[in-house]
């Protein structure tokens, strides 16, 4: 843990550059505006993260090249999930390209939002597995964005797939306002058996009552994920600045710490930095020293 803090799940927007068209209706309207690093910095400054992983928010090619730009002028971005066509036959071809511009090296993931397929079956047609497969060969890891209805498919897919490391977004996206677990736990385990798996503790406050969420809503959800990945198989990302919607980024914070507090020292280093440092093969951005770790975060 001495390279500190990780963050591997955030996004950046300009709406001036590009329009994010999934931001819709009144309960959104407070992320209808610019997010940039300029934001993102004190906040993350303030909760001792070292570095961060950017994720693509859009279906559109030029959302990755930028994202890559961004990073290699940034001393806090240390990866980039990105974006491209899986079902395009020059799938291999574009992952090359997208390696070799300016931040190419941080490119360290590539996903989809399947959650917005009407197929149930996305991850399984042929095409898809043909862009999974180019993933693989590049040595990036395929980030999981989907329904807990989705959950089926993935288990299908990551075992079709031995080769390819997948990371769970969001757990999964389980019914937390609810507090149902079943049938989420059972087919999160199930993806989790597969040892080619690993799971982000991230986006829980917007799965929960948004008004009203404590730690002891999310306790079950998360433990739920630790038992059956272990901690060196999960990772935190603060889902910012989507996470506003339910709580401040110091909240957030503050929400990870309280639901692994029983785990050890080292657990904790695993879940808020090895383990995305490991999955993501993170290299540090920048040569200035790290912000010193959270009490709770030192060994």
């Amino acid at each position: 843990m001495s390279a500190g803090f990780v963050d591997a799940h955030h996004h950046v927007w300009d709406l001036g550059v590009r329009d994010q068209d999934w931001i819709t209706g009144p309960q959104l309207a407070s992320l209808r505006r610019n997010f940039t690093l300029d934001d993102l910095r004190p906040e993350a400054s303030s909760a001792g993260v070292a570095a961060t992983v950017v994720v693509q928010t859009v279906t559109v090619a030029e959302e990755t090249p930028e994202l890559l730009s961004l990073a290699d002028g940034s001393d806090l971005v240390a990866g980039v999930v990105g974006w491209t066509d899986l079902t395009s036959p020059g799938v291999a071809d574009e992952l090359a390209r997208l390696r070799v511009l300016p931040g190419g090296r941080r490119l360290v993931g590539i996903r989809h939002q399947v959650q917005g397929e009407r197929d149930p079956g996305w991850l399984l047609r042929a095409d898809v597995r043909r862009g999974l497969r180019a993933v693989a060969s590049a040595g990036l890891a395929y980030d999981l964005v989907v329904r807990a209805d989705q959950l089926p498919a993935c288990v299908r897919v990551a075992a079709l797939h031995p080769e390819l490391t997948f990371v769970l977004d969001h757990l999964g996206k389980p019914p937390i306002a609810s507090g149902a677990l079943e049938p989420w736990a059972s087919d999160v385990r199930a993806l989790a058996a597969l040892p080619n798996t690993v799971c982000k503790l991230s986006g829980m406050v917007t799965e929960a009552d948004w008004a009203a969420w404590t730690v002891a809503d999310l306790l079950p959800y998360a433990e739920t994920v630790l038992d059956a990945f272990g901690a060196g198989r999960v990772l935190w990302g603060s889902d910012w600045p989507v996470c506003v919607l339910a709580s401040s980024y110091g909240g957030v914070v503050g929400a990870a710490r309280g639901v692994v507090a029983g785990l050890s020292a080292g657990e904790r280093g695993a879940v808020f930095g090895g383990t995305a440092r490991g999955v993501y093969g993170l290299r540090p951005p920048a040569q200035s020293p790290a912000p010193p770790l959270p009490e709770t975060l030192r060994e």
